[in-house]
């Protein structure tokens, strides 16, 4: 076991390596010289910004005005280096570090997904479970009805129609926001007001979500009810239940696992679409505030920041397939 984990954790910084490569070289592709468009913003608001300021702003981001490849690739190890130490840059748009806009924000956004995930595996596995039992049954079409409502309605289409519903035209959420701002609460007593600007949101993360996990489920439920020891168990006269839950159901487990390599950075990478819907001050929101502004050190660390934990999710995603089914040896 140890030595899987540290040659799954040598080839996850190998990883990690290369994806800073592309995020890099990508962002030195681009055609649009967004330092010189900051230098020229502050220039139009009236202030004179020194020769020796602008090359020190290049010299921070690596950014050269006329790079060299020699120069681009010490620019590269400059920044590689500043992530080593876990310093992730410095926001043109915020004016703070980059890892502080992130710590800021993300609480909203992972607050959201947590409590949606939690709902959304709830609901959908036990739809998924019943469906497969009861195959072609009206419970099995109902789920089916989810499954192409959650598959089907882009987010920013149904979350503006819950809007238009509950907020606008029966007025019993809020809007938009995180908090009333005309309200005086603190502490714990903005519990209710954050209950009651969330609901929505999540409720639009949980319904577009739980279609694709029913579906799942059901498919795998379906491939496993038909294995010879599913027949085994049901002809020895264990109770169905049993069956279902205790045989059939823990042999669905590792495509589910699968899919918990992505449920870590979608904890925190914030619901883009949904919280521009609902101007929820989430890391979502902020990310596209921030590359419409062409932020390149936001941009660069946030996508290394999902990267490392897209990267996490996989491995423990590798090291959970041990604990659902015994049969999986890691070496």
């Amino acid at each position: 076991m140890l030595k899987y984990i540290l040659k799954r954790l040598a080839l996850s910084i190998l990883i990690l390596i290369g994806v800073s490569l592309i995020i890099y070289f990508l962002i030195r592709l681009m055609p649009v010289d967004f330092i010189q468009d900051k230098i020229n913003a502050m220039n139009q608001g009236g202030a004179t910004v020194p020769q020796e300021t602008v090359d020190k702003m290049y010299e921070m981001y690596g950014l050269e005005a006329n790079p060299t490849f020699l120069g681009i690739i010490k620019g590269y190890l400059t920044w590689l280096k500043a992530l080593c130490r876990f310093d992730l840059g410095t926001s043109f748009v915020y004016g703070i570090p980059v890892a502080e806009v992130i710590v800021d924000h993300m609480g909203v956004s992972f607050a959201v997904a947590l409590i949606a995930t939690v709902f959304e595996f709830l609901i959908a596995i036990p739809l998924g479970i019943t469906a497969a039992t009861h195959q072609y049954s009206i419970r099995d079409y109902v789920v089916t009805i989810f499954v192409m409502i959650g598959i089907s309605l882009p987010s920013f289409f149904f979350g503006q129609m819950l809007k238009d519903w509950f907020a606008i035209k029966l007025d019993i959420f809020p809007v938009s926001g995180l908090v009333d701002a005309s309200g005086s609460a603190t502490g714990l007593a903005l519990l209710p007001d954050y209950f009651m600007h969330m609901f929505l949101p999540i409720l639009t993360v949980v319904i577009l979500s739980i279609g694709g996990r029913m579906r799942m489920t059901r498919t795998n439920m379906l491939e496993v009810m038909n294995s010879d020891y599913i027949r085994t168990a049901r002809a020895k006269g264990l109770k169905e239940s049993k069956v279902i839950y205790k045989h059939a159901f823990r042999n669905t487990l590792i495509p589910i696992v699968t899919t918990l390599a992505a449920l870590l950075p979608s904890l925190f990478s914030g619901a883009i679409i949904t919280e521009q819907v609902f101007d929820l001050p989430g890391i979502g929101n902020v990310a596209l505030k921030a590359m419409n502004k062409g932020d390149i050190p936001f941009i660069m660390g946030y996508n290394m920041f999902l990267a490392i934990l897209s990267v996490v999710g996989v491995l423990l995603s590798d090291l959970m397939y041990a604990v659902v089914d015994p049969r999986v040896k890691l070496e």
